[in-house]
């Protein structure tokens, strides 16, 4: 299982990447960093972000477990030049986690992001 230094690693190593951060959503906190920040502070992004992954992973509409019986798996924030992906993170203990990547539009692949974001997901919760 990778760390969470080699995790925020191989996410800064997809095509696009401008910063990646652990985010535990139960405190507001990054638990890690890498690369830049859209702020320039890691930590007040996470923060930010806290509020947005609370409201969706709280709502019954947009996490469909009665339908599906399956968890919010990603979120997907688009602006003029970037894009801010959130993969929420299954763990065995009591926390809340999600990985962000920041992804530059121009240069990254949004579909092949989300893709690696996800498999970096679940490779930090299966070891």
């Amino acid at each position: 299982m990778p760390g969470i230094d080699e995790c925020l690693s191989r996410a800064m190593a997809i095509g696009g990447a401008r910063g990646a951060s652990l985010i535990d959503w139960s405190s507001g906190l990054a638990l890690g960093s890498a690369g830049d920040s859209p702020t320039g502070d890691h930590e007040a992004v996470a923060a930010e972000a806290t509020d947005l992954l609370r409201a969706a992973a709280d709502s019954p509409t947009l996490s469909d477990q009665e339908d599906s019986g399956l968890p919010l798996q990603d979120i997907i924030v688009t602006g003029g030049r970037s894009y801010h992906l959130f993969c929420f993170v299954g763990t065995v203990f009591d926390s809340r986690l999600a990985l962000h990547l920041w992804l530059d539009r121009t240069e990254g692949n949004l579909a092949g992001a989300r893709y690696r974001l996800q498999a970096l997901a679940e490779e930090l919760v299966l070891g």
